[in-house]
């Protein structure tokens, strides 16, 4: 066995909190080791998750946009696809970014320590190599960042080749000629959509009675219509009830809404109801950790768990299950670390869903607004009355601030449509800022862009919209 190895910190999965959180604690000068299985720094994100999704995504964007240019005149040949070089490009850029943040790995002099961790007690852990054999691992402090794994459907067989979950579905190993979707949250339309640009007759099964729950109507309203024509089906109210695997594919049952009962068959299916928390760490028994019913781990706002010396940070601290906001938690978890009075409190994490179009939401939303009794004011800006998105031909979008009546300060934005991912960092700033929506209002914004929808929602608060009339507010 290798020869202990006894730092100030260890980071226990080295995704967008693991590595932010290694890299910071080093920055700070103190002695780190990193833990994970694969070859480099990067977790589900980079290697099965946000990277190669949204990689697949622009050449579902840009099938899309070829076949929509004949609106303005501008035609195409239909596209051909090489599956392997697709494959091969999103390998690539995966490779690229892990491969970089090896690189900054070795040049803060972090030991990265490729295995499996498991807890001896509170201030050990025994590292299972993946080259084979073991390393003893010693340190003051502990921060585990361990993410999440794709949720499964109690009582359904998944054993088969042909259902896949959102790891599986990246690889790319085919298009298949039917493909059904079993969850209208934003991994299944996000990946429901890459598929459907490739070529693939598209279905999606939702058991709630719309598309992304928990998302504002009016904004998923807009992607909703959308999704009519680029997916082959859309089945609201609907579960699943088997999966069977026979010569001709998958033949599934369906029960609920305009269902007839009668088996479909497709040549695949993409299980996607959400991912669950990672928590189920070797030893971790022997510490005082505790883990909630729901599998995440408990922390303070320090993200300190029940037992002093170990952090968590991350999908496996709660949600919601975000890259960014892990990346956050890990800075939090490292100032306490190094004695700082730290706490995790946004005010804003803002929320993206990559499909065509983009929906994407920051703060309070309108419907919780509406569940929590709260009174606010919302003013909407539709983007068929803004020049850019005209010039773009995609006039679908909205974008809509929840303001407080009375003290106008803004609490929530929420915007659909081409680049909402890029436009809702502004609001972000402005709900953790603590800006009026005056402020938004009264700061000059270029021309002609999208982002002008932000300010001009600002203004038909006031009722004074350049580009949409609403009656004026009483003093």
């Amino acid at each position: 066995m290798p020869s202990d190895i006894s730092v100030q910190a260890v980071v226990i999965g080295a995704g967008p909190g693991g590595y932010a959180a290694a890299f910071y604690a080093a920055d700070l000068g103190m002695s780190v080791a990193l833990v994970d299985p694969d070859t480099n720094p990067g977790g589900v994100c980079l290697y099965r998750g946000c990277i190669p999704s949204k990689a697949l995504l622009h050449a579902a964007k840009v099938i899309s946009e070829s076949h929509d240019a004949g609106a303005f005149g501008v035609t195409f040949p239909a596209p051909k696809i090489d599956l392997d070089k697709l494959r091969s490009w999103k390998d690539a850029v995966v490779g690229k970014l892990t491969g970089g943040l090896g690189q900054m790995t070795k040049m803060r002099k972090i030991t990265y320590v490729r295995g499996w961790a498991a807890f001896a007690d509170a201030r050990s852990l025994d590292v299972k190599l993946a080259a084979g054999g073991a390393q003893k691992l010693v340190f003051e402090h502990a921060i585990i960042a361990t993410g999440s794994l794709p949720s499964k459907i109690p009582g359904l067989s998944t054993d088969s080749p042909r259902v896949m979950d959102s790891t599986t579905a990246l690889e790319l190993a085919d298009v298949p000629g039917k493909l059904l979707v079993i969850g209208g949250g934003y991994i299944g339309l996000e990946l429901g959509t890459v598929y459907a640009a490739l070529g693939s007759d598209v279905s999606v099964v939702e058991m709630t009675d719309g598309l992304l729950p928990g998302a504002d109507r009016d904004l998923v309203g807009v992607l909703a219509r959308r999704a009519e024509k680029t997916f082959k089906a859309v089945m609201l109210n609907t579960k699943v009830t088997s999966l069977t695997d026979d010569k001709k594919g998958i033949r599934v049952t369906l029960e609920g809404e305009g269902v007839t009962g009668t088996p479909q068959v497709f040549d695949k299916v993409l299980i996607s109801v959400g991912r669950r928390p990672n928590a189920k760490i070797e030893g971790l028994d022997r510490t005082r950790v505790k883990v909630t019913d729901r599998g995440f781990i408990e922390t303070d706002g320090a993200r300190r768990t029940a037992e002093p010396s170990i952090f968590a940070i991350g999908d496996v601290a709660g949600e919601p299950m975000l890259a960014h906001k892990a990346s956050h938690e890990a800075r939090t978890a490292v100032d306490a670390i190094a004695g700082k009075n730290a706490a995790f409190e946004p005010n804003a994490i803002p929320a993206v869903v990559f499909t065509d179009p983009e929906i994407a939401w920051c703060g309070l939303t309108e419907t919780e607004a509406q569940k929590r009794g709260i009174k606010v004011d919302v003013a909407r800006f539709p983007w068929a009355a803004i020049g850019r998105a005209i010039t773009l031909d995609r006039p679908d979008g909205s974008t809509k601030l929840v303001v407080d009546p009375d003290t106008r300060r803004v609490l929530g934005v929420g915007i659909v449509g081409a680049g909402a991912g890029e436009l809702i960092s502004e609001g972000v700033l402005a709900i953790e800022m603590g800006a009026l929506v005056d402020d938004v209002a009264m700061t000059i914004h270029p021309h002609p862009t999208l982002s002008e929808t932000v300010m001009e929602a600002a203004e038909v608060f006031f009722g004074h919209s350049t580009h949409v009339y609403r009656p004026k507010r009483k003093p």
